[in-house]
């Protein structure tokens, strides 16, 4: 029998090398041998169909299956304009230690072929939430449908009702630390039903956002969460600090960070989602993190808030990141506490320069 390298293989079907002798290891390639820790393939092996098509079939759009403060869709476009021409090739990894909503991660799943993805939070609840829809769809697609199905029938009345139980059901399952499905189920309802979509909690760690007043919100978008299931299939889910993604970057990863946004005033940091504060020494730590990443080869992108839509004078990510690229982009944010308060705002986009 003849074969081929594992180099040659790649080169032949178009993927990376990285990527063959995975597809080896997992059994996925008949009659692949390994010699001298080297995989040798048959040469007329054909490319296994890949488990994580889904990602390419673009006529499949998938979407961010949460609504969430500071979510990236609306501004996908310009973010995308600045993802590195190698991305899918010779950078074949994708980290994201601040995912949030999602909107970048499900963009980049959707479209690039990436070998290796690790997604972070510090929001244990939102984790679960990803955990639990990679791994127990079923489970917890039919939770979100029996919520769906109650909440609907009720008037506004018993709707608030049935909101509180679950938002109470909620903070005695996370003070209990029970991350399960039932929780994540939880989540999801919450975040479709209360008002702007936002998690905040309270000093004790308790969930405090009121109800909404959506008519007919879609609680269960099945075939969304299907798709964003299979997406997710090997993505690496932790709850950690952005810092623990160090011993998975290297220089073919693309690392796109969403922190917490510093304020633009006293009154617009109401949407925080931890008891943590990402205070100004935050941010300049994450600085630092982010440059150390940069100056060693790392191609990255970071977004956050434009100090000077309210301070021109203020160059606190200016200097904080000079040296780097920085781009003002434009989105539609509530920019304070009043939900009418809202208006086209800069923000920024800080990027490798090297590959900007």
């Amino acid at each position: 029998m003849n074969y081929m390298t594992a180099k040659e293989a790649a080169d032949f079907w178009g993927i990376s090398q990285r990527r063959v002798a995975t597809l080896c290891a997992e059994g996925r390639i008949k009659n692949a041998e390994m010699l001298s820790n080297m995989w040798l393939i048959p040469k007329d092996s054909q490319k296994p169909e890949d488990g994580r098509s889904l990602r390419y079939l673009k006529e499949q759009k998938i979407k961010p299956f949460l609504k969430w403060a500071g979510g990236k869709g609306q501004i996908l476009d310009e973010i995308k304009r600045y993802y590195p021409a190698e991305l899918g090739k010779q950078i074949y990894k994708y980290a994201e230690p601040f995912v949030g909503g999602g909107a970048v991660l499900l963009d980049v799943l959707s479209n690039y072929d990436i070998d290796e993805v690790y997604i972070s939070d510090s929001n244990a609840e939102l984790i679960n939430v990803y955990i639990s829809l990679r791994d127990k769809y079923d489970a917890l697609t039919t939770l979100l449908k029996e919520y769906e199905s109650d909440y609907l029938l009720l008037d506004n009345d018993r709707r608030k009702l049935f909101y509180y139980e679950k938002r109470s059901r909620f903070n005695h399952l996370k003070k209990a630390d029970q991350h399960d499905v039932e929780l994540a189920a939880l989540f999801i309802f919450l975040n479709k039903t209360c008002f702007n979509g936002l998690y905040r909690v309270n000093s004790k760690g308790e969930y405090n956002v009121p109800m909404g007043s959506y008519k007919s919100p879609m609680i269960c978008d099945e075939d969304n969460l299907r798709r964003v299931s299979k997406v997710l299939n090997g993505v690496t889910i932790v709850c950690a600090d952005y810092k623990k993604s160090a011993s998975f970057i290297d220089k073919h990863t693309f690392v796109y960070f969403d922190p917490p946004y510093r304020p633009l005033s006293l009154t617009s940091n109401f949407t925080a989602y931890t008891k943590n504060e990402f205070d100004d020494t935050c941010q300049q730590e994450l600085s630092q993190y982010i440059k150390k990443l940069s100056a060693s080869g790392v191609y990255v992108v970071a977004s956050n808030s434009d100090p000077k839509n309210t301070d021109p004078d203020d160059n606190f990510f200016d200097d904080l990141y000079f040296g780097m690229e920085i781009k003002r982009i434009y989105a539609t944010r509530l920019i304070n506490s009043n939900a009418k308060a809202r208006g086209k705002i800069s923000e920024l986009l800080i990027c490798s320069r090297e590959n900007s």
